[in-house]
């Protein structure tokens, strides 16, 4: 009961699935199997073996340096271009491993976006940002990519903000609006999964509200795991929360169970701030 009065002064959580974590009638769209991770012979993740639902927002909390993004960068394969890193185990998207020798990585990272902690627009301006991967693609049409650009902003509800300022630099942006300008970065390559490492961190609480209702938009079409440490957040967009701790996927679970009731004692000391 305590724990329960704990959390809710956050806030209260989405209502969870109607289908519980694990038990989807769909096959998952991203599987990890007995995955580990090694920088050299650093061993940053241990065993984990965690299913992600499609169209829904899976949020991954644990304090600094449990391997969180660590993991997320391992579902595009973002971390292939650190030196001496491999991976053991499986990474499944759809049914297929994605560290595969055959597996284009460049096709990879077209379905699975990503969003990071610092906005980083290109010092171009706002329309180059946004059509930017359509463009290293190969697709040279001017109309398409007007089009392109266009829905990319509406739906990173940008649009509106920009429409008349599409010839100037992406760096004169807020730092919201360049956040949401990555996002509709993202978006403009058509991926099916958005994976976003910790995308409000940097913002004023404004900004913060304004990118979290945009996840909850963007999940009605998109898969979208993200990493917070901000376990207020998680409540507030996630229907499905994992915790990691050294390396290890402690729990996961439907995020208003987790928070309220988690069935592992280092879950329940962390969202209780006994550490983290």
């Amino acid at each position: 009961m305590a724990l329960v009065k704990a959390f809710t002064q956050f806030v209260e959580p989405v209502d969870p699935p109607a289908v519980a974590v694990g038990e989807s009638r769909r096959p998952p769209k991203i599987e990890t199997v007995q995955m580990g991770f090694f920088y050299g012979t650093h061993q940053a993740l241990r065993d984990i073996s965690l299913k992600i639902n499609e169209r829904a927002v899976t949020a991954l909390i644990g304090p600094s340096g449990c391997g969180k993004s660590t993991y997320l960068r391992s579902l595009n394969r973002m971390n292939d271009i650190i030196e001496g890193t491999r991976v053991t185990g499986s990474v499944m998207l759809d049914g297929e491993d994605i560290y595969a020798r055959e597996v284009d990585v460049v096709s990879l990272r077209k379905r699975v976006g990503m969003v990071f902690q610092k906005s980083t627009p290109f010092p171009k301006s706002i329309f180059d940002n946004v059509s930017f991967g359509p463009r290293i693609a190969g697709l040279t049409n001017r109309a398409e990519l007007t089009e392109i650009v266009e829905k990319s902003l509406q739906q990173a509800a940008l649009w509106n903000e920009v429409k008349d300022r599409m010839r100037e630099s992406a760096m004169a942006l807020s730092g919201g609006q360049q956040q949401r300008l990555c996002i509709a970065r993202a978006l403009a390559t058509s991926p099916e999964i958005l994976l976003m490492d910790e995308p409000a961190s940097a913002l004023d609480p404004a900004s913060t509200s304004r990118i979290e209702d945009l996840i909850f938009e963007l999940k009605q079409n998109y898969t979208i795991v993200i990493v917070t440490h901000n376990m207020q957040q998680a409540a507030r967009i996630s229907e499905v929360t994992a915790f990691f701790y050294q390396g290890r996927l402690v729990e996961v679970g439907q995020t208003k169970q987790l928070f309220t009731n988690p069935t592992q004692k280092e879950t329940e000391d962390y969202i209780t701030g006994r550490f983290g």
